[in-house]
């Protein structure tokens, strides 16, 4: 009897959830947890979404998790016409959702998946219980409007993604956390890391559309904070708060502390 219980234990919190599509592709993503409230972790440019792996077990405990690689990352389909955009990102994590019968969501999304969340808020605003962003920007106002990232493709765009992904990093970041983020980062089609951040660039998200939902902005020690009152003209209900001594990736660096802030804003939100 106790095997069994052990068993549907089990089977409660690690629940395959792959059936979503988006524009014929198929979009990988897993539940765990039962909670009543719903939290969908959304990964970053050429991530999946194992940079979440230390925070589904916690969060799985007193919440319904949802991991989602977004189209051309991970083990989700890419795209056929190769063109990637905020809205197709957004589009992929609302299936997901929808597969998942989840009404009202709390998304939290690091890096490039900060964008897509507010994408998302703005396009499914209906479905969105509150914003995370995880050293990412939710307000693209004053994103440089001429910056050109250097070429993504070929050997010498490889090296050049490195380059980016080494600067991520910061004395402290263990060694464990800097292969795990190169390897998985460095796999990404370089159709991905082209696509994917061409369409940070997308001049339509530099938008003053007020957003209203509660929001918050965890930024690594390393990241430079947001001004929140600026941030409030089209955020009204956004807060900020830095982890001090993480590079990028510090919710991997600094797990407890950054769980702790994450679970202390779920909770204020209903």
């Amino acid at each position: 009897m106790k095997k069994l219980l052990a068993l549907v234990a089990v089977l409660a919190i690690a629940v395959p959830a792959s059936a979503a599509t988006v524009d014929g592709m198929r979009i990988h993503s897993a539940v765990r947890g039962a909670g009543n409230q719903t939290v969908i972790l959304v990964h970053g440019w050429t991530c999946d979404s194992s940079s979440w792996d230390a925070q589904v077990p916690v969060l799985a405990k007193k919440y319904r998790v949802i991991t989602i690689d977004l189209p051309g990352h991970g083990k989700s389909g890419s795209p056929k016409d190769g063109k990637f955009s905020m809205d197709l990102f957004a589009r992929a994590v609302e299936a997901v959702r929808a597969e998942a019968k989840a009404d009202k969501v709390v998304l939290v999304g690091h890096s490039m998946g900060a964008p897509v969340i507010r994408q998302y808020a703005r396009r499914f605003s209906a479905h969105v219980a509150g914003l995370v962003a995880v050293d990412g920007p939710l307000d693209m106002r004053g994103f440089p409007a001429n910056f050109t990232p250097p070429s993504m493709t070929g050997p010498e765009g490889l090296k050049a993604r490195e380059g980016m992904i080494r600067g991520m990093f910061t004395p402290q970041t263990t060694a464990l956390v800097q292969k795990h983020v190169l390897a998985m980062m460095l796999a990404a089609p370089e159709a991905t890391a082209a696509g994917a951040m061409q369409s940070i660039l997308d001049p339509s998200l530099r938008t003053d559309e007020v957003t209203p939902m509660p929001a918050l902005a965890v930024m690594a020690g390393t990241g430079q904070p947001p001004n929140v009152a600026e941030t409030r003209k089209v955020l009204p209900a956004f807060e900020a708060t830095q982890v001090a001594g993480t590079g990028h990736f510090l919710m991997m660096e600094k797990p407890e502390e950054f769980n702790r802030l994450l679970m202390a804003f779920l909770d204020k939100v209903k």
